[in-house]
């Protein structure tokens, strides 16, 4: 029987989502098929303290006994491929990993740069993609250059928030109509996300997105927007899931709804006109490509009116794999079971690290000038 893949599972992280991807770890880890891979746990803290053993996640869970666990970390350097020990030592080398932080020091680039250095193929998007993909505001401004239709917004520093509030607030209300979403441009599960109905409101709610960014964006609502999510897999060659719906606990899509108050429903698949999924699960492959995606993506979107106007809302490149999570849900109903899933996403990235790896990253001048 030919080796086990060592897969390196990321979760945890420094990041308002450290709950969220606990959850995803656990529901991973479990499907992972235990013949084909070796499993090593990869928790980072709160604080940033990376641990890697068996109870990395019940540890992270209970918050407590951390600092007796040995500290591990993952040094930038191609030759050692592994997790290394304060003291030097190093552990066996790891084939792939499959990050699962959801968020800031995670899901934005930061940990794909790290895994870049150190040469290891993981699964999803490389650093620009991550990077973008988080942004919601370059994000946007990348979809209107494509011409995919995105709600209207304006967008400040959390400087400018602060220092000149009344400023911003009529800036929003020169453009935008109430209601409004204030939302941090760098978080996932809707954390500092907020809607407001009036003048008051949206000063509170700036305040709350400043305190989680140094951007903030707010967007107009949709009205009588229905949230529509499609899953997104591959790398050059993209596909597109069927198409899903949410049906929200409260009045809009925010974190207790997500994962908190169990109220909220997923119809899978949407109840829409063929035509307008068709254009749906286009868009998606669109977006997928417009910000150089790898691996897996969910795309949202707000389908409203009578003629389904479809408005792209924002792209999630590490999206939650809980066991009530969108991605591996549509997935699922489009033929493509849980652990196959995976399996898919641990391929694409082997594959595209092989082809990454291919790439010239020398250069022989004609002369030794540098010398001199």
């Amino acid at each position: 029987m030919p080796n086990k893949l060592r897969v390196g599972v990321i979760f945890g992280g420094r990041s308002g989502e450290h709950e969220v991807s606990l959850v995803s770890a656990t529901s991973v880890i479990k499907a992972l098929d235990e013949e084909k891979y070796e499993v090593v746990p990869i928790g980072i803290a709160q604080s940033g303290r990376w641990l890697s053993s068996g109870k990395a996640l019940q540890l992270l869970k209970s918050k407590h006994a951390l600092e007796e666990e040995p500290e591990r970390f993952l040094v930038p350097e191609p030759n050692r491929q592994a997790l290394m020990s304060i003291n030097g030592e190093s552990d066996s080398q790891l084939d792939v990993v499959f990050p699962l932080v959801h968020g800031t020091y995670g899901e934005d680039g930061t940990l794909q740069g790290l895994l870049e250095l150190a040469n290891i193929p993981y699964v999803g998007a490389g650093v620009l993609g991550s990077a973008v993909g988080m942004d919601k505001i370059v994000q946007k401004q990348l979809y209107e250059q494509a011409g995919i239709p995105v709600p209207k917004y304006v967008w400040f520093h959390s400087s400018e928030c602060k220092s000149k509030p009344k400023q911003v607030v009529a800036g929003v209300e020169k453009l935008l109509r109430y209601p409004v979403f204030t939302k941090p441009a760098n978080t996932g599960s809707s954390v500092g996300i907020s809607k407001a109905h009036n003048r008051k409101e949206l000063v509170a709610c700036i305040a709350e997105a400043a305190s989680y960014d140094r951007k903030v964006i707010v967007e107009q609502g949709v009205k009588s927007a229905r949230e529509i999510e499609c899953a997104v897999l591959g790398n050059d060659t993209p596909i597109a899931s069927i198409a899903g719906e949410i049906i929200p606990s409260n009045e809009f899509y925010d974190y207790d709804a997500k994962y908190v108050d169990g109220k909220s429903a997923a119809v899978i698949p949407a109840d829409l006109p063929k035509k307008v999924v068709k254009e749906v699960r286009q868009i998606a492959v669109k977006a997928f490509k417009v910000l150089d995606l790898a691996g897996m993506a969910r795309v949202d979107f707000f389908v409203t009116g009578k003629k389904n106007t479809i408005y792209l809302n924002e792209v999630n490149t590490i999206p939650g794999f809980t066991s009530i999570s969108m991605y591996p849900k549509l997935w699922e109903a489009s033929g493509i079971s849980y652990s196959e899933l995976l399996d898919r996403l641990i391929s694409l990235a082997i594959e595209r690290h092989g082809e990454k790896n291919a790439l010239r990253t020398t250069y022989q001048p004609t002369k030794e000038w540098y010398k001199g």
